[in-house]
């Protein structure tokens, strides 16, 4: 029997007797110190005819999973990966992501998965941080690696086609890449993965000694908001723990099912909801290697595979809106119900968007909340019925959360409800993070200590309510100080997004003599709008409608929105991109 660590979360918390709590869920769980390769090792042996996943109209059970995941830790060992070397993948979501992912694990070696949206500069930074041995890299996307190839060598490179483990014949295969139809690069030097990580093939893993509570099994890069991304360590444990922490919310759920894989698995939300709580349920993924071109493809594949189970579908809110909008004007009956469990997360879900979906679906959708540094999960709605939109839901099993002091952590907790209570969201449990790589001041800045508990300061500002809901108002960082006033962003985005021609908005501060900060909002406006709404127009509209100290200054129309490939509005991108953050912090910001 593992070793069980008891995350104990005092029954007097508020969430507990709210009413909310769904049943089966349980309040005081024990999860086993276990590591990573070894979890993955009893959930193949338990499930192991059980479908995986289904990719590029290939189904692969978990058998079959477990013995390229196998054979390629034996490929990796033989050229010297061994326990704390690191192996980066640029991967899109596909089988050899998962297959690369636990190779990497069982060896007790660390992943550092790469963001495919990243510039080689922004690259060669995560490279020059982490310092991987290897690259497992998707051979049509070596050309982000290729113009700082001369700046950071690899020990050595795997290469794969998105095709190399899919059903199509060798013959048909070669005249697609031929075509173009499936896309392929060169990549000089490098091993193949079909040769590295073969079905059947030699399995000789050495036997490695992992304390699964403090050795990395993963290096996530941080979302870079506010300033260069840094690297997350998340260990054996906290992957383990944020798979089964996640898959008890859903206690009423028949499985297997299968859980819609859009998120990339590169990404943290990725990488626990569509693989590893997957595989903690024996479920399995309908993976996407890229964003899917319409939402039509994203139903066609639905009704192509057909889960008896229903579905999983994690996403953003925008997903919903447009799934919504699509299933309205093409009813399907075979879909009705199908979109059993899904969840919004990066930002918030609102009311209308949570109730049309709902009622056009026969689905149910709620909020969560998570972070990087937190594995990824900390928070949902129920799925009971009883959730309430606005709020982050509730803190899963042997998560502990308060409301700290915003200025002062060693204050202490916050000790009230309601918006008068508003401080620092802070996030205790066995999904938080060992701390950001060779960067100790961050580290200390981040993770705190109080009444014998360690506490990740997430730099979300919020308040509790009556039943422990948390709702959420901004980033920390972000926050506007106007003329002593504190301006959150994200509220003034919601009272501009009521604006009957606004599509979206995007808010930040920028330098101003006069008041410290001011207030700038980024526009999205709908098309029958343009040239009838004006920055001006809109900024009498706010004047009217929103209390002086959070009226924006300056309103710029622009074209879209930019967002992460995970739906967050990147802000900060347009901040420090405009002329007058610029002529404060200078071009190199």
């Amino acid at each position: 029997m593992n070793e069980v660590l008891n995350w104990h979360v005092p029954d007097d918390r508020p969430w507990f007797n709210s009413g909310l709590w769904q049943e089966g869920v349980p309040k005081h769980p024990k999860f086993p110190v276990i590591s990573l390769g070894d979890w993955f090792d009893q959930k193949t042996e338990e499930f192991g005819r059980q479908k995986y996943s289904w990719f590029l109209k290939t189904t692969m059970n978990y058998r079959v999973l477990r013995k390229h995941v196998d054979t390629l830790t034996t490929s990796l060992a033989k050229k010297g990966i061994k326990k704390g070397d690191v192996v980066a993948i640029l991967l899109p979501n596909s089988f050899q992501f998962t297959i690369s992912y636990f190779a990497t694990v069982k060896l007790g070696a660390i992943v550092i998965p790469i963001n495919p949206t990243y510039k080689p500069l922004e690259i060669l930074n995560v490279l020059k941080q982490t310092k991987p041995k290897a690259l497992i890299c998707m051979d049509a996307m070596y050309g982000l690696i290729k113009p700082i190839s001369d700046h950071y060598k690899f020990d050595f490179i795997i290469s794969t086609n998105i095709a190399d483990l899919a059903a199509i014949p060798p013959a048909i295969k070669e005249q697609l890449i031929k075509e173009g139809t499936i896309p392929s690069g060169e990549v000089p030097g490098a091993l193949s993965f079909l040769e590295m990580a073969p079905k059947r093939g030699e399995i000789n893993i050495p036997k490695v000694e992992i304390d699964p509570i403090n050795d990395p099994a993963v290096y996530l890069m941080t979302g870079g908001t506010t300033g260069v991304p840094k690297a997350a360590i998340i260990t054996h444990y906290n992957c383990v723990c944020n798979a089964k922490q996640t898959f008890s919310w859903m206690p009423d759920a028949t499985h297997p099912m299968a859980c819609i894989g859009i998120l990339p698995m590169f990404h943290a939300f990725g990488m626990t909801i569509v693989q590893n709580v997957v595989i903690e349920g024996g479920d399995f993924n309908i993976l996407f290697p890229r964003p899917p071109s319409s939402l039509k493809e994203v139903v066609d594949t639905i009704l192509e595979v057909g889960p008896e189970g229903g579905t999983i579908l994690p996403g953003v809110e925008n997903l919903f809106i447009g799934l919504t909008r699509y299933l309205e004007e093409n009813p399907e009956p075979r879909l009705k119900g199908m979109f059993r469990l899904c969840v919004s997360g990066a930002g918030p879900l609102h009311g209308p968007v949570k109730e049309k979906f709902e009622a056009v679906s026969g689905g149910k959708l709620v909020e969560a909340y998570g972070l990087t540094e937190c594995t990824t999960a900390v928070s949902a709605g129920p799925f009971n019925g009883k959730d309430e939109t606005g709020t982050l839901g509730l803190p899963f099993p042997g998560t502990d959360w308060m409301i700290f002091h915003m200025e002062d952590f060693d204050k202490g907790p916050l000790n009230g409800y309601g918006p008068d209570f508003t401080g620092e969201i802070c996030v205790s449990g066995p999904q938080v993070f060992k701390g950001y790589l060779n960067n100790p001041e961050a580290t200390a800045e981040t993770l705190r200590e109080c009444d014998g508990k360690i506490w990740c300061l997430t730099g979300d500002i919020g308040y509790m309510d009556a039943k422990g809901q948390i709702v959420i108002r901004d980033r920390k960082k972000q926050m506007i100080k106007y003329k002593g006033y504190s301006v959150f962003p994200k509220e003034v985005e919601e009272l501009i997004g009521t604006h009957p021609d606004v599509l979206e908005v995007a808010v930040a501060g920028l330098p101003d003599p006069e008041t410290g900060e001011m207030v700038k909002a980024w526009v999205q406006i709908k098309a029958e709008a343009k040239g009838r709404l004006t920055p001006e127009k809109l900024i009498e509209w706010c004047k009217v409608n929103i209390t002086h100290y959070k009226c924006p200054k300056e309103i710029e129309i622009i074209e879209e929105i930019p967002k992460s490939l995970v739906g967050k509005v990147q802000r900060r991108q347009l901040q420090i991109n405009d002329p007058k953050w610029k002529a404060k912090h200078g071009e190199t910001s």
